[in-house]
């Protein structure tokens, strides 16, 4: 394959073993477009960022461009890349959480994806609640339900079921909590081997990345920059922006380096995997070679893990089952789960 020649090569970029024993790489390409960049160009990037070095891309059945996707990563392999060499992740939508909709919601992933199995598949909230794209965060499903374990568990049952049946390699979570993730975890016959959760400088979630890492889970981050791009109606009073703290500032002037960087290698050099999401192959570019190169120092990783302010961006507010309920909520600050 005709890489550029400031390309990484993939076997410099960190990657985690999973407790399946296989190996994920710790920077993938997120290909949630929100609402400012179309299908068509997050293709293009998957396709451009593969030619730079990716080998990771994190994508879903909610984004609504796998289709697309799809026919970047036939081009991918086309262009050289064995299938072997890619790491791709999709995730089950809200809406498909009955028993009898779960593996044909994935073999659609599977079929808009144009592969013949995933390397990893995500129960991509643990609530059921749907809500229509580019909602308000006041939109309310008539149907929404709180957690319910063993509905959950029906829903992770049949997701066990395609591990049987060789159509996916690893199995994980997104967006769990600490009680919930011990009741899967005492109910799984197939383990997560992966939690996908919003951390950034900002949103460190300690306790949890500690708890799904001392269960042998490798916590994925997204937003891993603060999510800088996310839509307006995500943007609430209060919330801080990651890359103007002036511990990150700091280490981007020593680093002479973008807050970008920053933001990254804490992630990657902490022990979470990172999946920025940018169509500029500038910026994907510097986002993967980053990683790389010139680590943060002992000091610098200190001063960052000392600026958490439990900022969540995403926070949730249509899973919302109830009309006196706040975000907060959906994840179980009390260390309970919140009952119905």
């Amino acid at each position: 394959m005709n890489q550029t020649n400031d390309a990484v090569d993939p076997d410099a970029v960190p990657k985690a073993r999973l407790s399946s024993g296989d190996d994920i790489p710790m920077v993938g390409l997120g290909t949630f477009g929100s609402d400012h960049v179309s299908g068509e160009a997050i293709a293009e990037a998957v396709v451009g960022a593969a030619e730079v070095g990716y080998r990771h891309f994190d994508c879903a059945s909610v984004y609504g461009n796998e289709d697309l996707i799809g026919g970047a990563l036939q081009r991918v392999m086309a262009n050289g890349i064995a299938r072997e060499d890619l790491w791709v992740t999709s995730k089950l939508w809200n809406d498909k959480h009955a028993e009898e909709d779960v593996i044909p919601s994935f073999q659609q992933s599977l079929k808009d994806l144009q592969l013949d199995y995933l390397d990893l598949y995500l129960v991509h909230w643990p609530f059921p609640n749907f809500h229509p794209p580019h909602c308000d965060v006041s939109a309310r499903s008539m149907d929404s339900k709180p957690y319910i374990h063993d509905s959950y568990m029906r829903t992770w049952r049949q997701i066990e079921k395609l591990v049987e049946m060789g159509l996916v390699r690893n199995i994980g979570t997104s967006n769990m909590t600490i009680p919930k993730m011990e009741l899967l975890l005492r109910d799984a016959a197939v383990k997560p081997v992966t939690n996908e959760m919003e951390i950034h400088p900002h949103l460190q979630q300690q306790e949890l990345f500690d708890y799904v890492r001392s269960n042998d889970i490798l916590p994925i981050g997204y937003c891993p920059l603060g999510s800088p791009n996310r839509p307006e109606r995500d943007r609430m009073p209060g919330d801080t922006v990651d890359m103007e703290d002036p511990a990150v500032l700091a280490a981007a002037e020593n680093h002479g380096i973008h807050p970008a960087s920053v933001c990254l290698k804490w992630g990657v050099q902490r022990g979470h995997a990172v999946i920025p999401m940018s169509a500029n192959p500038r910026n994907y570019l510097s986002n993967l070679k980053c990683v790389t190169m010139d680590p943060l120092t002992d000091a610098e990783m200190t001063a960052l893990s000392q600026i958490d302010k439990h900022c969540r961006l995403v926070k949730g507010h249509v899973f919302l089952w109830k009309d006196d309920q706040t975000w907060e909520d959906l994840w179980d600050l009390n260390g309970e789960i919140t009952p119905a």
